[in-house]
C-alpha cells in the first residue's frame, strides 16, 4: 500500500508515519500545498496514493482546502468519486462544522488526537484502507 502523511507537526509526522509503515510505504508532507502536489505527482505517474491520513490544522494551506483539492484533481485524472485514495482526516478538531465540512469534501474517515494504535486500526478496517 501506498501512504502519504500529511502532518506539519514532525513528531506527530513520526508518531503516524510509525504507526501507518507495517501497512505500507509512507511518503510525508509538512502542509496542505506539498500534499496537494505530491498526489498531482502520484496521479501524473499512475501510481496514486491508497491511504492519505491528513492533519487540519497546518500553515500555507489547511488539511480541509488540500482535501478538496486532492478529490479535485482526482476528478481531473478521471477517477471515479469513491475509488480514489482513502483519505483520512487526522486531527484535535473534534467539532461537528469540522467534521462535517470533511464528510462534505469526500474524506473517508474522522479521527481525533492524540491518536493511538488500536483506534486507527480500527478506523482504517472501517474504512475499508486494511
Amino acid at each position: 500500500m501506498r501512504i502519504l502523511v500529511v502532518e506539519d507537526d514532525l513528531v506527530s509526522r513520526l508518531v503516524m508515519t510509525g504507526n501507518l509503515n507495517k501497512f505500507g510505504t509512507c511518503d510525508v508532507a509538512a502542509d496542505g500545498i506539498e500534499a496537494v502536489e505530491a498526489v498531482r505527482l502520484a496521479l501524473e505517474e499512475n501510481n496514486p496514493y491508497d491511504l492519505i491520513s491528513l492533519d487540519i490544522m497546518m500553515p500555507n494551506m489547511d488539511g480541509q482546502e488540500a482535501l478538496a483539492q486532492i478529490r479535485g484533481l482526482e476528478n481531473k485524472f478521471g477517477v471515479v468519486p469513491g475509488m480514489g485514495s482513502k483519505i483520512l482526516m487526522t486531527t484535535a478538531l473534534s467539532d461537528i462544522k469540522n467534521v462535517s465540512r470533511a464528510f462534505k469534501s469526500e474524506c473517508d474517515g474522522y479521527i481525533t488526537k492524540p491518536i493511538d494504535i488500536e483506534k486507527l486500526i480500527a478506523k482504517l478496517e472501517e474504512i475499508e484502507a486494511i
